[in-house]
């Protein structure tokens, strides 16, 4: 590991001053699970001269939720905290879904969505689930706040529309009726590898038998995690039932793009999109009706 300056603001203005004046060379920190990881093996996309740990930042370790507002999810809150928040459990159970899937416990003790978005792995457990939930990222500049649908942050395996003076300062998710339901699942070919070979978050609103909203998001099948917006469109006005889920899941694997590697072939991949996108939408159909 190369020599690094490391900074530790205590504010929001202090960490954008550090990151804009480092000329593009310093990376933010929360958790750090996988920003050390890469430093030690020398990734060649993460080559800072400056980590700048915004722990310690209050914006950041922000969880709260408001009826009106929805839940807010600092960038640097730790998944075991958002798990084992009563306001998440009874007003967002499905982001317990990722919240307890992301590593074991000893990395849930760091690990935050925030850090999960950053680092914006195709197969990313929290990023799925967020957009389904149509959560909205805050991200601080130097020119000041700006908010961003979470399907827009990740451009590429690693990349993301975040600038290099850019902080994300949280996620909000916003508030939902007593008809929605959401769920995230994912597939992975044994305990050991904790890395997705496919995943699935989806959410839906139910009304008068009928589906009223619906969005789709997949994991490990597209170089960013792919939202599906005519899986969840197709849902719309159609009855609660089989053939429209059917209908949604056929779209999430027609719009796929999986690659072959050591965890699955491209066409598993593809099989696996319509497999968890039809069981993930059962279980939010379920949840939306208080099943």
């Amino acid at each position: 590991m190369k020599w690094i300056d490391f900074e530790k603001p205590k504010s929001i203005d202090e960490a954008v001053k550090l990151l804009s004046g480092s000329s593009g060379n310093a990376r933010a920190m929360a958790g750090g699970t996988d920003l050390i990881v890469m430093l030690r093996v020398g990734h060649p996309r993460v080559n800072p001269d400056v980590v700048v740990d915004v722990k310690s930042i209050p914006e950041l370790n922000e969880l709260s939720y408001d009826s009106d507002k929805g839940l807010t999810i600092g960038a640097a809150v730790e998944c075991y905290k958002i798990y084992n928040d009563e306001d998440v459990k009874k007003h967002y159970p499905a982001i317990l879904d990722s919240a307890t899937l992301i590593g074991g416990t000893q990395i849930q003790g760091r690990a935050s969505f925030g850090g999960n978005l950053c680092n914006a792995a195709p197969s990313g457990d929290a990023i799925p689930n967020l957009i389904a939930h149509r959560a909205v990222a805050t991200i601080a500049g130097p020119n000041g706040t700006r908010q961003l649908p979470v399907e827009e942050v990740c451009t590429g395996p690693g990349q993301t529309s975040i600038g290099s003076d850019e902080l994300l300062v949280s996620i909000n998710l916003p508030s939902n009726g007593q008809d929605f339901g959401a769920n995230y699942i994912r597939f992975i070919p044994r305990n050991e590898m904790d890395i997705a070979v496919a995943g699935a978050g989806v959410s839906v609103t139910v009304a008068g038998g009928k589906f009223t909203s619906g969005r789709v998001c997949l994991a490990s099948v597209a170089p960013t995690p792919l939202f599906v917006k005519e899986a969840g469109d197709t849902l719309v006005g159609k009855p609660v039932g089989e053939e429209a889920i059917q209908d949604a899941a056929n779209l999430a694997k027609e719009a796929s793009k999986p690659i072959s590697d050591m965890r699955g072939t491209a066409e598993y991949r593809k099989h696996l999109c319509e497999v968890l996108t039809r069981r993930a939408l059962n279980t939010a159909v379920e949840r939306a009706q208080g099943s």
